[in-house]
């Protein structure tokens, strides 16, 4: 479990993850489509999240989406520690009627997105679907994640995106779930996962 405070000018931010949780999620970010994805992450991956998030949204809603990425990175990292003992990768495909996607995870120490998103159109609802990329750039740069996310088909931009928040969450339960194997080692010839 870890916690975590971000306070900008911008936004101001609690976030609290429970990687052992039950897939439950109390969300208040002012952003109800990310608010629905958010809560898929937390279902599918079997993780309990705590947001509260204060932004201008007045302006618009990259700030808010961007930092509560930042944060859950953060949060993230915090939680894994030294990530002795974990799987390390993680992955999974994920369809929702016409959609698919896959998403692949490795708590690397090294932060890389690889994004191939081609949403059908700009918005859903309100929600500028270029959000869902500033999301996951922010939790990979601070969780000293790689992570390749691809949205293989699909022509409902919804779905689109809501098999990438799915997909996400099932890979993260994957990487971030005790290996019994490693009887109690950093998963890494190096010795070391962190950054």
């Amino acid at each position: 479990m870890a916690e975590v405070t971000r306070n900008t000018l911008e936004t101001r931010i609690r976030l609290k993850v429970n990687l052992d949780g039950t897939g439950q999620a109390r969300l208040k970010t002012g952003v109800p489509f990310f608010e629905h994805m958010l809560d898929q992450i937390a279902r599918h991956g079997l993780v309990d999240l705590e947001i509260e998030a204060d932004g201008d949204t007045h302006i618009d809603d990259h700030h808010t989406v961007e930092d509560v990425g930042i944060a859950l990175g953060q949060a993230l990292s915090k939680a894994l520690g030294d990530k002795r003992g974990i799987r390390r990768y993680g992955h999974a495909y994920v369809p929702l009627d016409e959609a698919l996607s896959r998403v692949v995870i490795d708590f690397s120490g090294r932060p890389g997105l690889f994004w191939e998103v081609p949403f059908t159109r700009a918005l859903i609802g309100r929600f500028d679907v270029d959000l869902a990329r500033e999301f996951f750039q922010g939790m990979v740069n601070h969780a000293g994640m790689t992570l390749h996310v691809d949205n293989i088909r699909g022509f409902n931009a919804h779905h689109q995106c809501e098999t990438v928040f799915k997909a996400f969450g099932r890979a993260l339960r994957m990487a971030a779930e005790p290996d019994p194997r490693t009887a109690g080692q950093v998963p890494s010839t190096k010795g070391s996962l962190v950054g």
